[in-house]
């Protein structure tokens, strides 16, 4: 026995209902993707900035904050086209996991003219690197200091209470190198 054949019209309608079910499924698992994202993240362990700021999101395993202390080490490397000296008022100092903590760093142009910096930072051991976060830093945008000019410059962070437990020093490095030489910045004007 054969089915018998579906008419033109119904067809139609069936494609219709399918189009306009499909529709509302994606309109709903658009308001789904933000708590399934923040699922996965707590899942997967990723941690996001908003979740670092909270803590971390997940909660640690029998340790407090208060408990856990950890040591952040600064280094600084200026490349040699960049008229700069940079550093840390403080070489390296112990935190609290799960606190705020705001270091300065001072850098100053050692030339009479104009020169625009960017810094690259970078953590090491790199598995921690997912575990600190920078909340203010002068790494986020280039720094320009007019000749023979000083400047302090604040990095506030926090480190995460997930921080795998056999980490207990880190170090927070920043390579700086000039953006454009004085010459290629007054042809382009």
């Amino acid at each position: 026995m054969s089915q018998p054949a579906l008419s033109n019209d119904a067809r139609k309608r069936r494609t219709l209902w399918l189009l306009v079910a499909l529709a509302a499924g994606m309109f709903g698992f658009g308001f789904a993707m933000i708590p399934l994202y923040g699922l996965l993240c707590e899942v997967t362990g990723v941690q996001t900035p908003d979740r670092l700021a909270e803590g971390g999101g997940r909660r640690p395993v029998q340790t407090t904050r208060q408990e856990r202390w950890v040591t952040v080490k600064f280094a600084t490397t200026v490349h040699p086209d960049l008229p700069w000296t940079l550093g840390p008022r403080e070489d390296k100092v112990r935190v609290r996991v799960g606190e705020p903590r705001v270091v300065t760093f001072v850098a100053e142009n050692r030339s009479g003219q104009t020169v625009t910096g960017q810094a690259i930072p970078s953590i090491a051991p790199w598995k921690a690197s997912a575990f600190f976060a920078k909340i203010e830093c002068f790494c986020f945008t280039q720094q320009t200091l007019a000749g023979g000019e000083r400047k302090e410059m604040p990095v506030q962070f926090v480190i995460s209470p997930d921080l795998p437990t056999d980490v207990d020093s880190l170090t927070l490095s920043y390579s700086v190198m000039r953006i454009a030489k004085p010459d290629t910045v007054a042809a382009a004007n």
